[in-house]
């Protein structure tokens, strides 16, 4: 088994907002989640811990969970991991404020018999197959909603965990239900990424290669000179660089089982 990790800040002054972690349990097989915290606009959040504070909580959380409890599906250790995070800062923050720290979660775990996953927003993932054919399991909402519907931050946040919106891990351990999930047999998964917004714009923003060209990148240079290849094209004055921030962070995971 072979797993490589990387994960670089937007811009080198602001903290890096993503989380991303990795862990090969006693029991055997493995772990791999992936956060990206969003980042709200400015003005009051009704939270005065911030969005790298909640990212490192929960994903701790998922982590520590998705390794330990092989007997609990990923949709409810979700829900577990939101519903502990929400209760370490509950008694001091407003957390039914629409933009209370929140999170996109991409979690893959597997072992002899199955490969599971669970996608919630905007993150990647890519699984594939011994063949070489890749699947990318993507929650699509955010990107099924008009860009004019998402132009100003009160309308984003009109749809932000709403019905007819998009769904983020906030402080609602329901949101959980909202997550795509599934598994596949491990004979069938030869090796698998997981890739933040950050990351996955060189393939869905910059078109410089199909999700499986965007896999082969990871398998033969590694995640960090995808993410290379993607500052590359963030600073090229000449490509439109999408919705969202010229420089995001971008984190990546590859693992081959």
């Amino acid at each position: 088994m072979r797993i490589d990790l990387a994960s670089a800040p937007g811009h080198p002054e602001r903290p890096n907002e993503d989380w991303l972690s990795a862990a090969i349990p006693a029991a055997g097989g493995g772990v791999l989640v992936t956060l990206d915290g969003v980042t709200p606009p400015s003005g009051e959040v009704g939270c005065s811990h911030g969005v790298p504070w909640f990212a490192a909580r929960l994903g701790g959380r998922l982590t520590e969970l998705s390794g330990s409890r092989r007997d609990m599906p990923l949709g409810r250790i979700l829900a577990e991991s939101i519903r502990d995070t929400a209760d370490a800062h509950r008694e001091t923050c407003d957390l039914s404020h629409v933009r209370t720290p929140q999170a996109t979660v991409v979690m893959a775990r597997w072992d002899e018999a199955y490969v599971e996953h669970l996608v919630l927003s905007d993150s990647v993932l890519l699984l594939e197959a011994p063949g070489g054919e890749v699947t990318a399991v993507l929650d699509d909402r955010l990107d099924r909603i008009p860009r004019e519907l998402l132009r100003t931050a009160a309308s984003a946040d009109a749809l932000r965990n709403a019905e007819g919106g998009f769904f983020t891990a906030a402080a609602d351990p329901g949101v959980a239900a909202r997550a795509v999930t599934g598994r596949t047999p491990r004979e069938r998964v030869r090796a698998l990424a997981l890739l933040t917004d950050g990351a996955s714009r060189w393939t869905d923003t910059f078109g410089e290669g199909d999700w499986a060209q965007c896999l082969a990148v990871l398998r033969k240079e590694g995640a960090q000179s995808l993410i290379s290849r993607v500052r590359t094209l963030e600073s090229d004055p000449a490509r439109a660089h999408g919705r969202g921030k010229r420089h995001d962070d971008a984190s990546a995971a590859y693992a081959e089982l």
